[in-house]
């Protein structure tokens, strides 16, 4: 097959790290992160990122690539994961994206015609302010094709979908054209049970307490906004709160549980609308249809 990606995707918690490795490896494949959390430094422990013994069984690329204060949109992600792909296919090897964030996913396997509208800070800095129920409501008014489909639980989202639509005076959704899924791209998605995600998740987060979150979160928050667009990140900001002494901490922990497991329901869901998604149970599976693929 010409030039072959294949993507590795799912919910948070549902293996699809460790799975990419392994398929890595048998490929001899390279990692793209599709995380929208791990391109930023200094935040490790909250995002679960690959370990440093992961990372050095199987290059990846596009993780730790920009400070938690710095500017990062889609069209940032969409043009630095072509390159490394690229370079990937370059020396003979088959990217494998891997990640749980659809919009970095979606825009490379239909290629996203992304709005290039410049970030307005100014703009950007007020509608922070602002709840994601009121940033909603002005999204509404403003573009409500985009309303009727954007998450509207994702700030970031909605903020800059407001700020397009401010500025450019047209609807965000149709800046954003996209084409058909090419042949070169195989599109999995793990597939487990709801129940294990959550059990995992609870697992993860107590995991997380005791690898040091609340000492990263005091860290960060000496050198950042809390109202950074990073910091809004599950686990930084619940933290956040109990440093500033709103909740307990086993009530900021079950917080972030319960976060987390809404992200996942998002997650599923954003994946079960794709048609062209194959959805695999484990490694073996996966390895049987993407050797197919590849013949």
């Amino acid at each position: 097959m010409n030039k072959p990606i294949i993507i590795v995707a799912g919910p948070t918690a549902s293996g699809k790290t460790s799975l990419a490795i392994d398929l890595a490896k048998k490929f001899n494949g390279e990692i793209v992160n599709a995380d929208s959390r791990s391109i930023y430094r200094e935040m490790d422990v909250a995002t679960s990122k690959p370990t440093t013994e992961e990372r050095q069984e199987i290059p990846h690329h596009l993780i730790d690539i920009v400070k938690p204060d710095e500017t990062f949109s889609l069209s940032d992600y969409k043009k630095l994961a072509n390159s490394a792909i690229s370079e990937i296919q370059n020396q003979g090897k088959i990217p494998f994206l891997v990640g749980g964030t659809g919009l970095y996913l979606d825009s490379i396997a239909y290629d996203y015609n992304l709005a290039e509208t410049k970030p307005n800070l100014v703009l950007r800095k007020e509608l922070e302010k602002s709840s994601t129920t009121e940033l909603a409501e002005k999204l509404k008014l403003l573009d409500p094709n985009t309303y009727k489909i954007i998450d509207l639980k994702n700030k970031r989202r909605l903020i800059r979908a407001i700020e397009v639509a401010s500025q450019t005076n047209e609807s965000f959704t149709s800046l954003q054209t996209k084409k058909p899924k090419p042949a070169n791209i195989l599109y999995l998605v793990l597939d487990v049970p709801r129940d294990v995600i959550y059990k995992r998740i609870g697992q993860r987060i107590e995991k997380w307490h005791t690898e040091g979150l609340v000492k990263e979160a005091e860290d960060l928050t000496k050198k950042y906004s809390i109202n950074l667009p990073s910091m809004s990140a599950i686990g930084y900001k619940e933290i956040g709160e109990y440093i500033n002494h709103k909740v307990s901490l086993p009530e900021a922990l079950e917080n972030m549980k319960k976060k987390t497991r809404n992200y996942a329901k998002r997650q599923i869901t954003w994946f079960g609308k794709n048609k062209d998604i194959i959805y695999i149970k484990n490694g073996k599976e996966a390895t049987r249809i993407i050797e197919n693929f590849l013949k």
